[in-house]
């Protein structure tokens, strides 16, 4: 197995190509705050055959949006509590919303694998048997400690929206953008 030798945020500038010998070379203009990080990695990985996997960056989500998304499902778990039948607590309302508004998807997965899926998949269920083919299809959902910005504001929106309904105050969109947006100040900083 390939170990990986590091990661940094750049943005691609080009392809250079010496016309003689043939060689490319790709071009990579490192973002400022991977400067040392892409220092390290170049020193490294110097002179090593290496390969190489590009990703579209994507900001990962503000501590503030996650403490405001576990504080409105505390808040969703009491109400529904107070309110009879069922007893919620905040983890319950969690996995409810990540049902709802959370990142995920459909898997289909070889009965003698089933094992080695839920302890890779925490938040999973059996969707349908495949008798036939030895199978089942799960339904899966990502955690939301591995959201990009994008998918915490979709996860939080959810929440809100589920708030509202059952008259729990929420914060303006203008504070809630405000958590989403908190690590832009902690990057600038």
């Amino acid at each position: 197995m390939a170990k990986k030798i590091g990661s940094c945020r750049c943005t691609f500038v080009g392809f250079r190509q010496d016309f003689t010998s043939g060689d490319m070379e790709m071009v990579f203009k490192v973002h400022k705050d991977s400067r040392l990080r892409a220092k390290k990695i170049a020193d490294d990985a110097r002179e090593l055959d290496l390969t190489v996997s590009i990703e579209k960056y994507a900001e990962k989500r503000s501590l503030d949006a996650n403490a405001y998304a576990w504080k409105l499902l505390g808040e969703l778990a009491d109400k529904l509590t107070a309110e009879g039948g069922a007893a919620y607590s905040k983890d319950d309302m969690y996995l409810i919303m990540l049902k709802r508004y959370g990142q995920g998807g459909l898997a289909k997965i070889l009965n003698r694998d089933v094992d080695q899926f839920k302890r890779a998949w925490k938040y999973c269920e059996e969707h349908e048997k495949l008798i036939d083919e030895n199978a089942t299809y799960f339904r899966f959902w990502v955690g939301s400690s591995n959201y990009d910005t994008q998918e915490m504001s979709q996860f939080i929106n959810g929440i809100v929206a589920e708030c509202k309904e059952q008259g729990i105050p929420t914060e303006t969109p203008e504070q809630q953008a405000r958590y989403l947006d908190a690590w832009t100040e902690k990057q600038a900083g």
